[in-house]
């Protein structure tokens, strides 16, 4: 009798065990699916906002704070296939390359460990800076998810500049007809009670002239009001980081050595024509700072051996 328990209690585990492998692999497999239907939801739901927005391209933003989160989602559409964003944007050295374009990235570099990929930024102001004078945020590269029609990265830090903290940024792709590539670039963060009580000083004295791409409402002469603050900050990086791929994609037909001074060239242009949200720089200076700064993290990669793209 004990022996027939004794196999009754092990047939059942054996059922439970596969039940449990079994949904577990199903959620692996529907988490990643689910992802890909959102996107395609999205999509469908605002190619008329993709045809005509202030942007004057098939680009479109959200944006919300809740409590202590700040997070932006920008929404576009790449004239490349969906092969070719996928050889970029799955190389964690081109980030590097794409990130660097903003002026408050002073350099980056990647690096490769067990199972694992990280990136450097070297924050610092937007005026020239050597690497040793800025803060450095360590991010986790991550490939989330990677099929024929969907494609799914993540870039994650514990701690960022200035007590901010969970930064995430987020690449979806997925292929439209006519060889284009719908895209979803996010970014969010958490901040503090002092970091917030900070920058509600500083936006309502130096930085009160910065504004993000939402439009709270109208001023008395019917002109548009943006909002400010955090949330307009982040959505000024989230659009300055998908403009950075899109110059960095457009500048791959032309020979290697003349990729870099072109990229920088094309993300200026392509930023100053937001010049409200996302000039800082005249295109001298901008170009002068970048070219130095490019050195430096071309020494700062070769320290570390494993090449740089």
């Amino acid at each position: 009798m004990n022996k027939t328990r004794n196999l009754s209690q092990l047939f059942l585990f054996m059922i439970a065990v596969e039940l449990l492998f079994s949904a577990g692999f199903a959620s692996a497999v529907e988490k990643p699916r689910q992802g890909e239907d959102l996107l395609l939801d999205t999509y469908h739901r605002n190619m008329a906002r993709l045809e005509t927005n202030s942007f004057g391209l098939p680009l479109f933003l959200e944006s919300f704070e809740r409590a202590d989160r700040v997070h932006v989602d920008v929404y576009g559409i790449f004239d490349y296939p969906f092969s070719s964003v996928v050889n970029v944007i799955t190389v964690p050295g081109n980030w590097c390359d794409i990130v660097f374009l903003n002026p408050n990235v002073k350099a980056c570099i990647y690096r490769e460990l067990p199972g694992a990929w990280l990136l450097t930024f070297y924050i610092g102001r937007k005026v020239y800076q050597p690497p040793e004078d800025t803060r450095q945020v360590i991010y986790h590269y991550r490939n989330l998810d990677q099929q024929q029609g969907y494609l799914d990265i993540i870039l994650t830090a514990d701690a960022g500049p200035f007590g901010t903290k969970d930064h995430r940024m987020r690449f979806e792709a997925l292929p439209l007809e006519g060889g284009r590539t719908f895209v979803h670039v996010s970014y969010e963060y958490s901040d503090s009670v002092i970091l917030r009580l900070a920058e509600k000083a500083y936006f309502a004295t130096l930085g009160r002239g910065k504004v993000g791409f939402t439009v709270t409402g109208t001023d008395r002469n019917g002109n548009p009001v943006y909002i400010g603050g955090p949330r307009g900050a982040i959505e000024r990086n989230a659009v300055r980081y998908y403009l950075a791929i899109q110059s960095f994609m457009n500048t791959l037909r032309y020979p290697e050595k003349s990729r870099f001074s072109m990229r920088i060239s094309e993300w200026h242009d392509l930023t100053t024509r937001y010049r409200k949200q996302l000039f800082d720089l005249d295109k001298k200076d901008y170009l002068t700072f970048k070219t130095k700064e490019h050195m430096n993290q071309v020494m700062l990669q070769r320290r570390i051996g494993t090449g740089f793209q």
